[in-house]
């Protein structure tokens, strides 16, 4: 099929691209032309920067698209744009969302149905997500627009443009660093391996079952962060047993989660003045998230259980998962090794340190 990917040369797209063109698909990438890539060969590519959407529209005009992966929209303008120029041009358009546009709940899995968030909670990356969503559902609802939308969740694997995640904790064990876990440590997460999400989404391709609907896409298996960090340990090599962890109160992870406690650099501290605590929770979130990955801090709090479930698009297009936690570790861990990643790969501690200090000395 000819299919046009948007973006293409990092992570998710790139690993799209790969996957499309290991499957004999005529592959077409559209992006800035400035990310390099090892891209297979035979891909065409189209250089435009897509948030010049007048130029878009005169990039794509007259071009007729089995399907379009839509990877690097953020913006209802930039889908917009995409529903203008491709109304009878393609047979199939998928949206990457993202699972951000959830709220909370105690009922798990978190299904396609469960309740979005749009209030004072969501940040912009997820109130653009579901402004993008909406034009998507009118565009289906209102003449029958092909598309379909994916809601990626935590995305893990090679080439992650997020090194603060699994990167981050493979160079915090190798350097045999102590390790801070959120209270307990009991909190349940989920990850998906980039390439069974790149198989997922050539599943979708062309399925009218898929037209109209909202997929989560995320792996099978949940852990807790001990899980986590036990499963890294065990895939270097390392003993569990011998990993130093430090656990941040649960009290102190409230204060983080409220913005009460500065993370930022210099003395740490309680805030007690409001307008500080508004001021600094980001920047704390955005710190602390480095220590264990959570899945948008902003509306869930830290100790809460996010989990997805992915039984519809299991049912509607019957892919499969063929990564397990522990197998997405080992594969990453090898693509780390083999390209001098875990020789090259520098991360500032600091923070952590002055926190470990801090619960150390309390």
């Amino acid at each position: 099929m000819n299919i046009l990917v948007m973006g293409g040369t990092q992570f998710n797209g790139l690993a799209l691209v790969h996957e499309l063109a290991r499957a004999g698909h005529c592959v077409t990438i559209l992006n800035r032309g400035k990310t390099e890539a090892q891209l297979p060969s035979g891909i065409e590519r189209l250089i435009c920067d897509r948030t010049d959407h007048a130029g878009l529209k005169a990039t794509l005009a007259g071009l007729e698209w089995d399907c379009v992966y839509d990877i690097s929209a953020y913006r209802p303008e930039d889908v917009a744009t995409m529903i203008d120029v491709l109304e009878g041009h393609t047979g199939h358009y998928i949206f990457a969302s993202s699972t951000v546009i959830y709220g909370t709940s105690d009922l798990l899995p978190i299904t396609e149905n469960h309740p979005v968030e749009r209030g004072q909670k969501q940040n912009a990356y997820g109130g653009n997500k579901l402004l993008c969503e909406d034009l998507l559902m009118k565009a289906w609802r209102e003449r029958g627009f092909p598309m379909s939308i994916v809601a990626f969740s935590m995305v893990f694997g090679p080439h992650n443009i997020i090194p603060d995640r699994e990167q981050r904790m493979f160079m915090r064990l190798k350097a045999g660093r102590k390790v801070l876990i959120p209270g307990g440590g009991h909190t349940l997460g989920q990850v998906g391996h980039v390439y069974d999400e790149a198989r997922a989404l050539r599943a979708m391709m062309q399925k009218p079952a898929t037209f109209g609907r909202r997929y989560n896409l995320t792996g099978d298996d949940y852990f807790t962060d001990i899980g986590y960090i036990e499963t890294f340990a065990h895939v270097m090599g390392i003993d569990p047993a011998l990993v130093e962890t430090v656990s941040i109160p649960e009290s102190l992870m409230d204060d983080i989660y409220a913005g009460r406690y500065s993370l930022a650099d210099g003395p740490m501290e309680v805030l007690a003045d409001t307008r500080s605590q508004e001021d600094t929770r980001s920047q704390s979130l955005f710190q602390v998230n480095r220590i264990m990955p959570r899945l948008a801090p902003n509306i869930h709090h830290w100790n809460r259980n996010v989990c997805f479930s992915i039984e519809r698009l299991k049912e509607d297009t019957g892919w499969r998962p063929e990564y397990s936690f522990r197998g997405a570790v080992e594969q990453t861990w090898q693509w780390m090794q083999s390209t001098g990643r875990d020789q090259s790969l520098r991360f500032d501690f600091d923070f952590e340190d002055r926190l470990i200090a801090e619960i150390e000395g309390r």
